[in-house]
């Protein structure tokens, strides 16, 4: 549940970007990268301590997904409202990879559902989603430097990120149907 709070801070960064002075957009893009990585640190260290620590609850695994899915989108849907350049179509493509990554993780655990093994596959797993957001934050502080802050480079993490849920997505649900046609073949 703590991972929200990071990933709250993420999404306001991003809803205050397009809106503040250079310097303040270089440490609002600092904050958002740490504010990212910050919530993968709360998301292992609870995996962490139910699992190693022997501290498993029978509501961890709700505990667990569902503030994950939360934090996605108060992550990724807010980065669509920094891409100004855009107008609606930068909150569209927020909101699409927002839902996307959402679907990623609901394939994922409906195969779980099924019976088989989840499948954690990318190429746009969950730390692969945040691992090229933190980048495109961290090479937007040289955009912001360089041209002043345009939000080309967000755009393009973002539908990079966009892009790789995709596939994330038909490669898993690719797995599942191989798995459900070798369940029927039995």
């Amino acid at each position: 549940m703590l991972s929200l709070v990071p990933a709250a801070a993420a999404g306001l960064c991003f809803l205050l970007l397009p809106h503040a002075a250079p310097v303040l957009q270089v440490v609002l893009l600092i904050v958002a990268a740490a504010s990212i990585q910050l919530r993968l640190l709360a998301n292992m260290l609870d995996g962490l301590v139910a699992v190693e620590g022997g501290r498993r609850t029978p509501t961890g695994d709700l505990f667990n997904e569902v503030p994950d899915r939360i934090a996605d989108v108060l992550i990724l849907a807010p980065v669509g409202y920094a891409l100004s350049w855009l107008g609606s179509a930068g909150v569209t493509l927020g909101w699409l990879v927002a839902l996307l990554a959402v679907l990623t993780a609901y394939i994922r655990v409906f195969g779980g559902s099924l019976g088989f093994a989840q499948s954690f596959t990318g190429p746009m797993a969950k730390q692969h989603r945040m691992a090229t957001l933190t980048l495109a934050c961290l090479l937007s502080v040289v955009e912001v430097i360089v041209t002043g802050f345009q939000g080309r480079v967000l755009s393009l993490g973002l539908f990079v990120i966009g892009v790789g849920a995709l596939l994330t997505l038909i490669r898993r649900l690719r797995l599942i149907a191989r798995q459900l046609q070798d369940r029927e073949r039995r």
